[in-house]
């Protein structure tokens, strides 16, 4: 069962906090289909925060897919996301990595800003030339001045 954590400093809303969480445990195979989501009497029970916050965030997950609630059962697993399971050994040079830089001085916020410029270099698809130009080109032959 996921247990969630709530940073009340992050600036991140509370429900998209447990959102957030619960597809993390989706992506890394810690949740799958048929599992139990904690009640949401759990839920404040551990975190202190208002039962409505943890029913929005169901609410939320519902609506993307990943969960359904079931009258008088609780709340359950549908689907899975991603394929990097918890155990996976890139998790674990990760780790490692991660050692390093809190022993060389860096900062949680440091290390997030380098890991995201690293994801942002690595992930993001440049725009195709022909896309910006199609548009451009479409309208010259429809006769619209550009």
């Amino acid at each position: 069962m996921v247990e969630y954590r709530i940073d009340r400093r992050s600036g991140v809303a509370t429900y998209l906090q447990i959102v957030q969480q619960t597809q993390q445990a989706l992506r890394l195979g810690l949740l799958e289909p048929g599992d139990k989501l904690p009640t949401a009497r759990e839920v404040v029970e551990a975190t202190a925060i208002n039962p409505n916050t943890v029913l929005k965030a169901y609410r939320e997950l519902e609506r993307e897919g990943l969960v359904e609630a079931r009258r008088g059962l609780g709340t359950f697993v549908r689907r899975t996301l991603g394929g990097a399971p918890a155990d996976s050994p890139l998790r674990g040079e990760l780790a490692e990595w991660a050692a390093r830089a809190r022993a060389a001085g860096l900062e949680r916020e440091d290390v997030a800003a380098l890991f995201t410029a690293v994801l942002e270099e690595h992930f993001t698809d440049p725009e195709p030339a022909h896309r910006t130009e199609e548009p451009a080109r479409q309208r010259a032959t429809e006769g619209d001045p550009a």
